[in-house]
């Protein structure tokens, strides 16, 4: 099962890069995005992601999540981002999905952590 596992963290990894999108960066409605979202992934672990500074399609990521606090400037594009080895997904008004790549230090192998996120009002 765990081989599974690797194989999938593996594709998705490298899925990003090699699967062009043939849309353009245009500007987005800073008020679907913008403010603090939270969540749990399925192992109980929080997190929370706080978007600022929606300017055309650039933004300001700051996400926290056990112990992990990573700031970032992202580009939005297709109703998505990344940063670091997360992905967030718009999916709605105030719910978006995250994609987060784990690699666990003790065995070296990685996982996909998938959760749902909602936005303070």
């Amino acid at each position: 099962m765990a081989d599974l596992m690797g194989i999938l963290s593996s594709s998705y990894k490298s899925a990003g890069n090699s699967v062009p999108s043939n849309t353009k960066y245009v500007a987005v409605d800073s008020t679907l995005y913008q403010g603090s979202w939270t969540g749990t992934y399925p192992d109980g672990k929080k997190f929370s992601l706080n978007i600022s500074q929606v300017d055309g399609f650039r933004a300001q990521v700051h996400y926290d999540s056990a112990g992990t606090s990573q700031y970032q400037q992202v580009l939005i594009k297709d109703s998505s981002f990344r940063f670091g080895n997360t992905k967030f997904v718009l999916t709605g008004y105030g719910k978006a999905q995250i994609r987060n790549v784990v690699t666990d230090p003790a065995t070296g192998s990685s996982y996909l952590d998938t959760a749902v996120a909602t936005r303070a009002t």
